[in-house]
């Protein structure tokens, strides 16, 4: 439907006034009319017009002062004024043009001058209006962290942000116009899927209306797979282009998601087998329990399956620690003593059977007057989770263990240094993530639910603490170091 401008009318005189309809009604504008300067400001700002046709010489207020009063005002500023008047001298323009005037015409009016006027102004403060809204809009997409394109007809590359530039590798500084087609240069990089939603790009088949569109670049030696959704959205109008075209990188949520089915996968891996072997063990004693089992053999069944009892009695013990570490650092859950460590570690050392603690503290001399804004029990939860991870992963359960704590200005910093394995990059990126565990599949063989260190950086995090591993410098080993917040008790 064609763009309809607004005129607004402003003449104390009714024939005047009807005049302007008469000569200006079969031009397709929608007309208004006022009938003094208060009256045209009061329709004005509850209706901006596209262009205003205002008589000078008007009893109370004149057109000079109408047309000050629509300069002053921050939306109708910059409504573009034709003044209409008889006076044809030099000071009485000059008057206007220091008002603000933006055209004059004379009465008695010339029928094809007035309507060419109105016309040709109207037409360039439309296109001022849209290259206004053009320039807000490439302000916004400049900024924005999606790719944003414009399409003509044929799909070629009208316009494109920095970020469509990174997408599709299109230098800076090229002209568009010399650009290939969006999906000619798409099909370079990605792969388009699922065909059946590409296949009448960009107009959508009726089975195909509410199928995402996505861009897949796979995983390579070197780089992990990366996804783009693209959303595409007709224009209105073809002044500038046909298609809006948006570009989303949605590889963060597509690896959430399988994260989501592995972890699944992993919860079920590692509760089933455990609850099996504990089912079988307790059906094959209630079988023989009444026959000629000897006595020893029944001791051996009952043993496992208490065994298998307490395994999965454990992993879900560790996933119910996962799901309320959050809760041990809400306000009001309490504080600990720096001194109340050593005596932490000594008990967990007790229970792991770990055989060398060692455990050092720099730039403190008195710990008993240091207090730590986390409670007794997140300070337990996260110590035995990484002191059980190091005995987990040590190639004999059995590791050498140094524990360092240090004063800081802002806080305590903590090393736990082990002697056991050393991780990839990729595996110490991973190991604070829920249900990772470093190693290959799931075998099984390690016991837990890789939920211990995700647990740890989970209170950590949220406290504003940072948490990291890295490999020892000088042997095969492990380096965890975290932040522990102090109290504020002033």
């Amino acid at each position: 439907m064609p763009h309809t401008s607004t005129v607004l009318i402003v003449d104390d005189e009714p024939i005047s006034r009807d005049t302007l309809e008469a000569l200006l009604i079969s031009q397709n504008y929608h007309l208004m009319f006022a009938a003094s300067g208060p009256q045209a400001l009061a329709i004005a700002a509850k209706h901006p017009p596209d262009v205003v046709l205002l008589d000078v010489m008007m009893p109370g207020m004149t057109g000079f002062e109408v047309c000050r009063h629509l300069r002053r005002d921050p939306i109708l500023r910059e409504v573009p004024i034709i003044m209409v008047t008889a006076l044809d001298d030099r000071d009485s323009r000059l008057q206007g043009l220091e008002a603000g005037a933006d055209d004059f015409i004379a009465k008695p009016f010339d029928r094809a001058e007035l309507r060419a006027r109105v016309q040709t102004i109207t037409q360039l403060n439309r296109y001022r209006h849209l290259l206004s809204e053009r320039a807000k809009f490439e302000w916004v997409v400049e900024q924005a962290e999606d790719g944003y394109l414009i399409l003509d007809a044929f799909g070629d590359i009208i316009y494109a942000n920095a970020q469509a530039h990174i997408y599709l590798n299109i230098p800076l500084n090229e002209d568009m116009a010399a650009a290939e087609a969006f999906l000619d240069l798409a099909q370079k990089q990605y792969h388009c899927q699922p065909h059946t939603a590409w296949e009448t790009w960009p107009t959508p088949s009726p089975l195909a209306a509410k199928t995402a569109r996505y861009l897949v670049r796979p995983e390579t030696k070197t780089a992990t797979a990366f996804w783009l959704q693209v959303d595409l959205m007709e224009m209105t109008s073809r002044l500038d282009g046909a298609y809006l075209v948006q570009l989303r990188d949605i590889t963060n949520s597509m690896i959430t998601s399988n994260n989501l089915w592995t972890s699944n996968a992993m919860v079920s891996h590692k509760l089933k087998t455990p609850l099996a072997l504990l089912t079988a063990s307790l059906e094959l004693l209630d079988t023989l329990v009444e026959g000629d089992l000897p006595l020893k053999k029944q001791s051996e069944i009952i043993a496992m399956a208490r065994s298998r009892a307490i395994e999965i009695r454990d992993e879900i013990m560790r996933i119910f620690a996962y799901m309320e570490a959050p809760d041990m650092i809400k306000p009001g859950q309490g504080q600990c003593k720096l001194a109340k460590i050593s005596d932490i570690i000594e008990a967990i050392q007790l229970n792991l059977h770990l055989q060398s603690v060692n455990l050092n503290y720099k730039n403190i001399n008195t710990p008993e007057t240091i207090t730590l804004s986390l409670s007794q029990g997140a300070i337990e939860l996260i110590l035995w989770e990484l002191l059980e991870n190091a005995r987990k992963f040590h190639p004999r359960q059995s590791p050498t263990l140094t524990i360092n704590i240090t004063h800081f200005a802002d806080g305590l910093r903590v090393q736990i240094i082990d002697d056991g394995i050393t991780l990839s990059p990729e595996q110490l990126t991973k190991i604070w993530l829920p249900y990772y565990q470093a190693e290959r599949g799931f075998s099984g063989q390690v016991a837990g639910m890789g939920l211990g260190l995700s647990t740890v950086a989970s209170i950590l995090w949220r406290t504003g603490q940072t948490c990291h591993a890295y490999n020892r410098d000088d042997q095969s080993g492990l380096v965890i170091e975290f932040g522990l917040p102090l109290a504020d008790n002033r």
